[in-house]
């Protein structure tokens, strides 16, 4: 603050309670001066995803994908996640249950309630008896397709002030305005969601669909463009075929970086279920980029003869741990990728998510580095 506003603020002071000389926008304006001294509260997230901080409080997520790509599965998980500590890869940061509100501009009455008790509670509790009514208590949903955009936004301010949830998902984005390209429009309710995460101290998650062309991944439209100024993390959805294999990656962050990629398929019982890289995903990334061929060593044939094959990941993690207890995490990448002749980290992600998830080596945090030692038997 400089000298000549410090000078008038300590008359001011000596004056408290008479009327202020200084104007309404000098005291708001000195109230957002940031200094190097100023005690900010402290971000606070929601989530981790592969053991990285995600999903925060007062900040906007962006989730985007083409049609049919995955997107509300990923928001299920998120749900779900809301009430138990771990769904796939996603890990609750705080031992609480969160409280979620779903705000469903898309589909029908009925889809939204089949997601609702056939996936996200399925996933909270396998057998229908051992979902609580302290569980269904902590999800608000509301479908609002039906109704008019504008009204859309105001009921869902109404929604969020009255049930202060901690996570809420805005599915899709879209639907809160009439033309896609207003920018004027875009940029209001832009800054209305980001005030009213920052106001209510949530987490608001917006869906919005990528360009309809098949190489286009931009959002849609001008109010995509403003997501993108706007949004913390943007994470992109994919679905890849013939394997029907689902793909979600981070694709921007303004903080932690989250390198590894989550794959997952839909079950028989219709749940998301983590897998290994398609092999369609590694032969994408090796023919673009004209890698050498992987170390058949470590690759093995699956039952699937769509899937094709895949690899012998408690092979690859033991050689690569060497027999050592403890290896760090930029040390384990290297050893695997080279023996395994892997170019690209994307098509490391999978292997080292695999052995996570099969308890081959659990991850060890100090400070800012990452560590993995042999899980324990």
């Amino acid at each position: 603050m400089d000298d000549k506003v410090m000078s008038q603020l300590d008359v001011e002071l000596a004056h408290a309670g008479e009327e202020t000389t200084l104007s309404p926008k000098m005291l708001l304006l000195e109230k957002m001066r940031i200094t190097p001294e100023k005690q900010l509260e402290p971000m606070e997230f929601l989530f981790r995803l592969f053991g990285r901080p995600c999903f925060p409080r007062r900040e906007l997520v962006a989730i985007t994908g083409k049609a049919k790509s995955g997107k509300t599965f990923v928001t299920s998980m998120l749900m779900a996640c809301c009430n138990m500590r771990d769904v796939l890869s996603f890990h609750r940061e705080h031992e609480s249950p969160l409280r979620v509100l779903w705000y469903d501009t898309e589909q029908s009455d009925e889809s939204t309630q089949d997601i609702l008790k056939n996936r996200v509670f399925r996933m909270v509790a396998p057998a229908p008896d051992l979902f609580s009514q302290r569980s269904g208590e902590l999800f608000d949903v509301f479908n609002v397709r039906a109704v008019e955009w504008k009204e859309r936004r105001s009921l869902l301010k109404e929604a969020v002030e009255r049930y202060e949830p901690d996570l809420v998902i805005v599915d899709g984005i879209r639907d809160l305005v009439n033309d896609i390209n207003d920018g004027v429009l875009a940029q209001e309710v832009m800054e209305e969601l980001l005030h009213l995460a920052t106001e209510r101290n949530c987490c608001i998650v917006c869906v919005l669909h990528q360009n309809k062309g098949s190489e286009d991944h931009n959002l849609r439209g001008w109010i995509g463009t403003e997501l993108m100024n706007k949004a913390f993390e943007v994470y992109a959805c994919e679905k890849m075929m013939p394997q029907r294999v689902f793909k979600l990656e981070q694709t921007l962050t303004r903080k932690y970086d989250i390198e590894q990629t989550l794959y997952f398929e839909v079950n028989e019982q219709g749940l998301p279920s983590a897998c290994g890289v398609p092999v369609g995903d590694i032969a994408k990334n090796e023919s673009n980029t004209r890698f050498p061929p992987l170390n058949r060593e470590y690759i093995v044939e699956a039952i699937d003869d769509k899937k094709g094959w895949r690899f012998d990941v408690e092979r690859i993690i033991c050689d690569a741990m060497r027999g050592e207890e403890r290896v760090q995490a930029k040390i384990l990448r290297e050893r695997v990728m080279e023996l395994t002749n892997i170019q690209n980290p994307n098509a490391y992600n999978p292997i080292l998510h695999e052995a996570i998830d099969r308890k081959l080596i659990v991850q060890i945090q100090e400070g800012r580095l990452t560590f993995y030692e042999p899980a324990p038997f």
